[in-house]
């Protein structure tokens, strides 16, 4: 919960990612939150007020994920929203001729965001360029979480998504403090 909270002001990719982790983790846990007090809240080094609040959190995310029914797979509407939200600034920035640094970092990663594309199943290929990306870093990470190597070739790609994600997160943080420059996309 906290880092969550840190990470959706810092840095709003690596906040879908991590939400993402956690959905997974609830489904491990397979919802059992006296599970997910032993073992993640208890093993923290937060006082006892935060693992309160930090049990309180899971409780809520628990109920979220059964009440929109995606205990087997799927994202809670809340972090999908936050995931269009980056999206629609994607195309927004790509619409726009104030930000080369973005087009320059879109077109050194668009190669490999069709290369990966093109390897999955159709279930990823119909999903927008940016949420594929995500897709991508999010399988990058459950690799390294089981300690399995990755090749020179992902390592590649996952350099120039990461670049690519961490120059739109930044945007976006400009974007929700007022100071992004857009044009109207009714011009």
């Amino acid at each position: 919960m906290f880092l969550a909270q840190q990470k959706k002001k810092e840095n709003i990719a690596e906040y879908i990612l991590y939400m993402w982790q956690i959905e997974d983790i609830i489904r491990a846990y397979k919802f059992d939150i006296d599970a997910i007090q032993k073992g993640i809240i208890r093993s923290s080094s937060l006082s006892e007020e935060e693992q309160r609040q930090l049990l309180e959190w899971y409780e809520s995310l628990i109920e979220m994920m059964r009440f929109e029914n995606i205990q087997q797979s799927g994202h809670l509407q809340f972090v999908s929203n936050a995931l269009a939200d980056i999206v629609d600034l994607h195309y927004a920035l790509v619409q726009s001729e104030k930000h080369a640094d973005y087009h320059a970092q879109l077109y050194k990663s668009l190669p490999y965001m069709i290369d990966f594309i093109q390897k999955t199943d159709d279930a990823v290929r119909e999903k927008d360029e940016i949420e594929g990306c995500f897709v991508f870093l999010y399988g990058v990470l459950l690799l390294r979480l089981q300690n399995k190597i990755v090749s020179q070739e992902t390592a590649v790609a996952l350099e120039q998504i990461s670049k690519l994600l961490a120059l739109l997160s930044y945007k976006y943080r400009l974007y929700q403090q007022n100071e992004l420059e857009l044009e109207s996309l009714e011009e």
